[in-house]
Formats: C-alpha cells, structure tokens, sequence
C-alpha cells in the first residue's frame, strides 16, 4: 500500500484540506457533549432558561458546522480516491502495454484483468475509508477519552475494559481473516479464467457436448470462491453486534457506578450523560478502526498484486543510444539461436538468410519448426538468444521500439479486429489516412466485395475481437490494415491459410505492386502461396535444411520435396 500512495502527490492540497475538515468534524463531535453536561448541570438544574437557549443554540450550530465539514470532507475523500486508482489504471495499462510475450507468459491474461479491475477497486476503497475514518478515529478516541478522564476519572476504567476487549477482538480478526483475503483474489483469478475460457471456446464446448463438464469446472471454482467469502463476512458480520454488546455492556456499567456517584455526591447527572456520550465515541472509533482492519489485509493483497505488474522487470527495452536504420528494410538473420524463458532446448539453432527489398522471401516448415518464432525475432516480441537480426545493417536491439515497428506491417495468422467499424479497424496504424487510401488498401486485400454487400459498409459494426466476421475475412481486414501503413518490411505469418485459392492468388498478384520496393516475408502452410517466391526458406526442427526457389529446392531439399508431394499433382510440381 505504502508504494502506491506515491500515487496520490497530485492531491497533496486536497488531503491538507481534508485533514482540516476532518480536525474540524472531530472536534464539534467532541464539543457537544461538554455542552449537554452544560445544559443538564447548569440549565436544568438552576431551572435557567436564557442558558438552555443560548447552549442549545450553539449545539445547532456547532452541529450544522461538523455536518458541513463532513459532508465536504466526504465529497474530497471521494474525489481523491477516484483520482487515485484512475492514475492507478493509467499507469498499469501503460506498463502493461509495455510488457514483451515474455512478460505476458508471467500473468495470465485472466490475473491482468482482475489486477486492473477488482484490486484497483479494492485499493481504491480502502484509500477513501482511510481519509474518512483513520484520520478522525484516532483523534476522536483519544480526545474522548481525554474528555471523559478529566470529566470523571474513577469511572475511566471502565472504558479501559471496553478497549481491552475490543483490542482483542480486531487482533484476533486480523490474524483469522487474513490468509484468506489472498485467496478470495486467487479464486477470483481462476474464476475469470474459466468463465474466459468458456466464453472464448464457446463453440468447441458445443461441438464436444461437454457443457455439462464446463458448468462442473466453473461450479467447483464458485462454490469455493463463494465458502471463502461467506466465511469472511460471517467474521465481519459477527464485529457490529459483538461491539454494540461492548457498548452496552459499557452504558450499563456507566449508569450503575454513575447512579451511585451522583448519590453520593460525587459526580453530577449531565456529567454522566456526557461520559456516556464520550464513551460511545470511543468504541465507535473502535469500530471505525475494526473496519480498516477488514478491509486493510484485503487491500494489501490487491496492492502487493499490482505492485507485482508494475514492478515486473522489462526484457525488451529501448537502447540507451538509439540508432537509425537507413535503407529499404533489408533484413539479415546472422547466426541466430533461439530459447524460449525456462526452456530446456533452443527453438532456433544457427539461423542466417538475408530477405533483400523488392524479393519476397517465404518460410515453410513443419508444425513446431520455428516459423513464426523467426518472424517475431523481426519486431522484438522476443529477443534472440544469441546472434543477430540486422535491419539494413543495424541490430534491431539498437532501434527504438517504436521507430522499429512503424518500418514494419505486421500481419498474424490469426486476424485480430478491434470493436468499433471496418474503417477505423483498416486505419487503426494510420488514424489519418484518407478515404481514398482505405478503399484502395480494401480493394487490394480483396476486402471490398464483403464489405460492399454490409448495409453500413465500411462503418459496418465490428463486435469485439471480430466475432461477428469469418476467419477469411478477419485475414483480409488485417492485411488491409498493414497496407494502409506503406511499410519497408511486410511481414504475412501465415495470414493466407483462411483465404481460398482464388482470394489468395489475386491477393498475391496485387501485392506484387504494392510491395514491389520492400521486403516480402511470408510464413506459410500451402506449397501455391509460395511457388513464385524469390526465395525460400526451409525448416526442421529449428534449422535451416535448404535456401532456394521452388524448381532449386524440389531437387535440392529432401523435406521440401516431401511437402510439396503431399500438396500438389506431379503435373503442378513442374519437375524439369
């Protein structure tokens, strides 16, 4: 917790006055029982009506006062912990955005969302009570008991028993609910897992019938989410009455030595009246504190979470001295190895090719041979183990990330859409773009015949994640998306596989004017989408086992030639 109040300078004026308000506050709460003992004791008894008034009078006012300074505080209270957690969010979206792949493997994605969400909130609350209650409550306490001391000390002991007791009881909480504060978060984690889980899988889930083992794994997680949670209340819930039995037991015990007091003449009627008074101060403070002790232990497990994302150490970071890339986008793989964090083997072993401005160079391979990790090395999603990726001549752990990046259009296997439209998806790299330059990246990702038959066309809705589109055209809207940029280095990690033979053969034909000045890397699954590569790249198990041209490597390359037999007619091979 104390980490994350460096959260809260911007509000430095705010808490000051907060502070005031709640001196304030506190001390008209215990001005008025001194004026209650007044009117009893000298108002009452003296039967002096001018006194009564006049008290009473100030007992409205001063009341009107603390309610003011309350009300006010309550408002600042509110404002500064919204303002926190708000700059609590920024600041973790922002490092989270930063993370690298290998920093995302440490979370789930699962965890992420309750650290951003449910933790923050739970900090946030924490935060407000701490300026509603833990600044008044001890000020309170102790300047009630003080009071109460100076008004009647043979009855003080009391009070002192009821403290013990209530000391006792917070203690005994804290230690009991603690440990389960850090599971109730844990639980929550698994919760959004599998309900993530099922609602992504959704239509597998279907396709196997195993609803029914869905709803059991996502039951055992609630029902154990749900016996935590009520054994943490029923905790809670046990304090209020517990401590209003302490405060009566308190105001019975203050009545009957008081009633004896005051026979014998030694303590006066509104005395009593107004130890009482200050005698609930001080267990409400208690039970003030009891609920910062609560709430406390649950926070600092939410903030030791968030502190654990904003603390992960950065793989993948920016080079002190920058340099710039000045070319066309060649790029040179030079010797590299490759190990994924906590791998026992390399993925990659000794790779060196060059793809050259103007050629497209193409990756094929079976499934786990390294494909798209060669692709990844390219905008630093990962960095290589050992050896180096060259960018016209420059190590691309030289480059700024973002000057890196914007050289280069990215296209996954896996089109991912962002809620909102088709044309803010297409321009999502250039916000600027104009209408003229969205079209024609949609004619030459072949998007425009589906986009045409929307009723909204291109300011057709895009559900989240592009749910509500095909695989085929979720792949062109991506590639649409890369076009629009004019990058130096295209890269298609095989972002051709949901597309027909036919969408993929006028594809590739337009992109050959597109892209006739950059560097063309292409991944891919299907023999037809590399044949007239300018050069191809064939792996196994992590090597390099032949560079060439289709015709070269159907002679040359074992593994290729096996490939290709396995997709396409002897006719359609073009043996020489």
């Amino acid at each position: 917790m104390l980490k994350l109040l460096k959260y809260l300078k911007p509000y430095i004026l705010l808490i000051l006055l907060l502070l005031g308000l709640t001196y304030a506050q506190v001390m008209a709460s215990l001005a008025l029982p001194d004026y209650m003992a007044k009117i009893v004791n000298e108002g009452i008894v003296n039967q002096d009506q001018a006194l009564i008034w006049r008290t009473g009078l100030t007992m409205i006012l001063v009341t009107l006062g603390g309610a003011l300074a309350t009300v006010i505080a309550g408002y600042l209270s509110a404002k500064i912990g919204t303002g926190f957690s708000k700059n609590l969010r920024k600041v973790v979206f922002k490092k989270v955005e930063s993370f690298s792949t290998e920093e995302f493997n440490n979370f789930s994605t699962a965890s992420l969302i309750t650290r951003s969400t449910n933790d923050i909130q739970q900090v946030q609350m924490v935060v407000i009570i701490l300026f509603r209650m833990v600044l008044s409550a001890p000020i309170m306490g102790i300047g009630a008991v003080i009071k109460a001391n100076n008004m009647a000390p043979s009855m003080t002991w009391i009070m002192g028993v009821a403290v013990v007791v209530l000391l006792t009881m917070i203690i005994v909480l804290f230690v009991v609910a603690v440990p389960k504060f850090k599971l109730v978060q844990e639980l929550i984690d698994k919760l959004n897992l599998v309900t993530r889980q099922n609602l992504t899988g959704l239509k597998v889930i279907k396709a196997f019938n195993t609803e029914d083992y869905e709803k059991d794994k996502f039951d055992n997680v609630n029902k154990d989410l749900t016996k935590i949670n009520l054994f943490v209340h029923r905790i809670m819930v046990i304090m209020q009455p517990t401590m209003m039995l302490v405060f009566n037991l308190t105001t019975i015990a203050i009545i009957w030595i008081g009633a004896h007091r005051i026979n014998v003449g030694e303590l006066q009627i509104g005395d009593m009246m107004a130890f009482m008074q200050y005698a609930m101060q001080v267990i409400i403070s208690f039970l003030m504190i009891s609920i910062i002790f609560i709430l406390l232990p649950r926070a600092s497990v939410s903030a030791q979470r968030i502190s654990e994302v904003l603390e992960a150490s950065l793989h993948i970071l920016d080079p002190k001295k920058p340099k710039k890339a000045m070319g066309q986008g060649q790029v040179v793989f030079k010797n590299v190895t490759f190990s994924y964090p906590d791998a026992d083997v390399p993925v990659l072993y000794n790779i060196s090719f060059t793809a050259k401005p103007g050629e497209t160079t193409a990756i094929i391979g079976g499934t786990g041979s390294g494909k798209s990790t060669i692709v990844n090395l390219i905008p630093r999603f990962f960095d290589v183990t050992s050896g180096e990726v060259l960018i016209d001549g420059v190590n691309v752990k030289d480059i700024k990330k973002k000057d890196l990046r914007r050289r280069i259009g990215y296209i996954p296997q896996k089109g991912v859409l962002f809620s909102g439209t088709i044309k803010s998806n297409i321009k999502y790299g250039k916000p600027t773009a104009t209408e003229h330059e969205v079209l024609e990246a949609a004619r030459v990702a072949q998007a425009t015949e589906f986009i045409s038959k929307l009723e909204n066309g291109y300011d057709s809705h895009v559900a989240q994640g592009g749910s509500n589109f095909s695989g085929g055209q979720k792949q062109r809207l991506a590639i649409a998306r890369a076009i629009l940029l004019n990058p130096d280095i295209y890269i298609f990690d095989d972002s051709f596989s949901a597309l027909d033979f036919e969408t993929d053969y006028k594809l590739r034909e337009e992109l050959k004017t597109i892209t006739k000045n950059s560097t063309v890397i292409i991944v891919a699954q299907r023999i037809g989408t590399m044949l007239h590569a300018d050069k191809i790249v064939v792996l196994d198990n992590g090597r390099i086992v032949g560079v060439g041209k289709h015709k070269e490597l159907l002679k040359n390359c074992e593994i290729y030639r096996e490939i290709a037999n396995s997709q396409l007619s002897e006719k359609e091979l073009e043996y020489e």
